[in-house]
């Protein structure tokens, strides 16, 4: 076989890796699994490398606002890259809304069927929500507990986690029996992983707008702006429904 190709493909790919550039995301808990999927879509489609950090949208926050090096911010709410925008630490117009979320009763046990009713007739020690100091699935679970009449009844029984990772753990590890979570945690495919479910509708609680934004230091990067642009893309938009989020038309 001839040298000629193989120098060429050679050059290519050195040509090719010297164009990739890396790209630092700040992800609230709930939506860590598609942003998994969706980095992995955007690395295959140009080279570029996504570095991934989770967490409770609210030490997110703070991190940023002590100069964490990230470059976009995925927040579980909008009052946080509102206030990023506001103190001028974000590219000025890049805030858009990403996801609506979904907020869901699920508990491990497979077979039940899940109501409203559920928590005034099931027996359990446990029920695991999200802090709502820190997370907005937490405060949305608080809002329907108190629309069912079920917070006095219920409130010894509280598990809270940091952030709606730790409140799935809480379920999923048998810690608590019935917890309050996102529904992209328990959704594979489009489908409920394992378990039983009761999808809380959306009337029942304040809308879960989650907002995203380009932070100020990546104004000229070229592959953060890019994967922003993936998001908000039809591709984009395809894997984040399949996780149970509404995408804004």
């Amino acid at each position: 076989m001839s040298l000629r190709p193989i120098l060429t493909m050679l050059l290519l790919s050195i040509a090719s890796a010297s164009q990739a550039e890396q790209v630092y995301v700040a992800v609230a808990a709930n939506f860590s699994a598609p942003m998994k999927q969706l980095a992995e879509l955007f690395e295959q489609q140009t080279g570029h490398q996504v570095h991934i950090s989770a967490g409770a949208s609210g030490k997110l926050f703070a991190q940023i606002q002590q100069g964490a090096p990230f470059q976009l911010f995925f927040s579980a709410d909008q009052t946080k890259p509102a206030t990023l925008e506001s103190l001028g630490l974000t590219v000025p117009d890049s805030r858009f809304t990403y996801a609506i979320g979904t907020l869901a009763l699920w508990t491990p046990t497979p077979g039940l069927e899940m109501t409203a009713a559920t928590l005034k007739t099931a027996e359990f020690n446990h029920l695991a929500l999200a802090n709502p100091k820190l997370a907005p699935y937490g405060s949305a679970a608080i809002v329907v507990l108190d629309q069912l009449n079920l917070v006095r009844q219920t409130q010894r029984k509280w598990v809270m986690g940091e952030n709606i990772s730790q409140t799935y753990q809480f379920v999923s590890t048998g810690n608590a029996e019935f917890g309050f979570v996102s529904l992209s945690q328990i959704l594979f495919n489009g489908k409920v992983k394992e378990g039983s479910v009761w999808v809380v509708p959306q009337h029942m609680y304040p809308e879960i707008r989650q907002d995203a934004v380009l932070l100020k230091s990546a104004a000229q990067h070229p592959a953060a702006n890019d994967f922003l642009a993936f998001i908000r893309s039809a591709d984009g938009a395809g894997v984040i429904q399949q996780y149970g989020y509404i995408t804004p038309e």
